[in-house]
C-alpha cells in the first residue's frame, strides 16, 4: 500500500516513537545527538526531544522521536527495540497508540522544513521555486511638519509574494502566496535599520509563499519505493510560522503499553508533558 507524506507537522501516533531506559550518564544534549544519529538512518526526522525521567522513576532519560513517514517509524521501532544502540544496556522503543478523543489539526511546516522534506524525497535539484510577483504594499506616509501636526501613528512595511514551486520530473507546478508585515515604531531609527526591516519583511513574505505552495502537494511513496506527487489545491492548513508556535500547538495522543507487558511486572505512572500526554513504563 502506498503511503502519503504531506508538508505538515507529523502528529500521527504511528509516526511517533517513545524511547526509554536511556542511561543517566550522558547529558540530554549528548543523548539528543546520539539518538538523532541512530534514528535518522531510517528516514527523515521531524524532531528528537529528550526529557528526564519523572521523580518517581529511576534516574535516566526518555525521548520522543517524530518521523515524517510512518513506514520509517515502524522500521526504526523494529530495528532498535531491545538493542543497546549507543549505551551498555538495551533501550525500549514503542510506537504511539492514538487516543480516540484527540483531534489533530494540520499545521503547516515552515519554509525551511518544507525545503528539507523536498530535498530528501525529490533531491536538491529535483525542484525549484519561481517568484511571479513581489509587491510592496507598505503603509508609509511622508512625515509632515512636526511643529504643526501631532506625531504620526505607527506605520508598517508590508509585502505580498506570489510564486510557484516547480517539480520538472513530475510535470507539476504548485502556486503559493504569502503576506508579511512589520510595524515601524519610529521612522527616525535610521536608514540602515529601515532597510534591514524591509529586507526581512520581503524575505518572510517569500518564505510564507513557499510554505503555502508546498501545502498543496502530497508525496506518494509507492510499495516499490518510487516517489510520485499528488497536487491538492483545496487543502486547508493552519499556518504556524515558528518552532515555538509548533510546539505549543502540537497535541499528540498518549502511549499505551498494556500490549507489551507480557512476562514482566510493570507499573504505569500517569505523566503529563508540555507537548503531549504519555504513560511512561517504569520497571519494578
Amino acid at each position: 500500500m502506498a503511503e502519503l507524506v504531506s508538508f505538515t507537522v507529523p502528529t500521527e501516533s504511528d509516526k511517533t516513537l517513545l524511547v526509554w531506559e536511556l542511561s543517566s550518564g550522558p547529558t540530554a544534549e549528548a543523548l539528543h545527538h546520539s539518538l538523532f544519529a541512530v534514528f535518522s538512518q531510517f528516514g527523515l526526522l521531524y524532531s528528537v526531544r529528550v526529557f528526564p525521567n519523572a521523580a518517581v522513576a529511576r534516574p535516566g532519560f526518555y525521548a520522543i522521536i517524530k518521523f515524517y513517514s510512518a513506514r520509517d517509524a515502524h522500521r526504526a521501532q523494529k530495528a532498535c527495540d531491545q538493542k543497546q544502540l549507543f549505551q551498555n544496556s538495551p533501550v525500549k522503543v514503542r510506537l504511539g497508540t492514538k487516543h480516540k478523543a484527540v483531534q489533530h489539526q494540520a499545521l503547516a511546516l515552515n519554509s525551511s522544513q518544507c525545503q528539507e522534506l523536498a530535498n530528501y524525497y525529490f533531491g536538491f535539484n529535483g525542484w525549484s521555486k519561481r517568484i511571479t510577483k513581489l509587491q510592496d504594499l507598505s503603509d508609509l506616509e511622508e512625515r509632515a511638519n512636526e511643529d504643526t501636526v501631532p506625531p504620526l501613528q505607527k506605520q508598517s512595511l508590508k509585502f505580498f509574494c506570489a510564486l510557484e514551486v516547480v517539480l520538472p520530473s513530475y510535470e507539476c507546478r504548485s502556486p503559493g502566496a504569502g503576506m508579511a508585515e512589520e510595524t515601524l515604531d519610529d521612522l527616525e531609527e535610521g536608514p540602515l535599520s529601515f532597510l534591514m526591516k524591509r529586507r526581512t519583511t520581503q524575505k518572510l513574505a517569500i518564505q510564507k509563499a513557499v510554505s503555502d505552495a508546498f501545502q498543496k502537494l502530497l508525496i506518494v511513496i509507492l510499495e516499490s519505493g518510487k516517489i510520485a506527487v499528488e497536487y491538492r489545491p483545496c487543502e486547508e492548513i493552519t499556518d504556524a510560522s515558528t518552532e515555538d508556535e509548533l510546539q505549543d500547538l502540537i497535541q499528540v495522543s498518549y502511549f499505551s503499553w498494556k500490549q507489551y507487558g507480557q512476562g514482566e511486572e510493570e507499573r504505569l505512572s500517569d505523566l503529563s508533558f508540555e507537548e503531549q500526554e504519555f504513560k511512561l513504563l517504569e520497571l519494578d
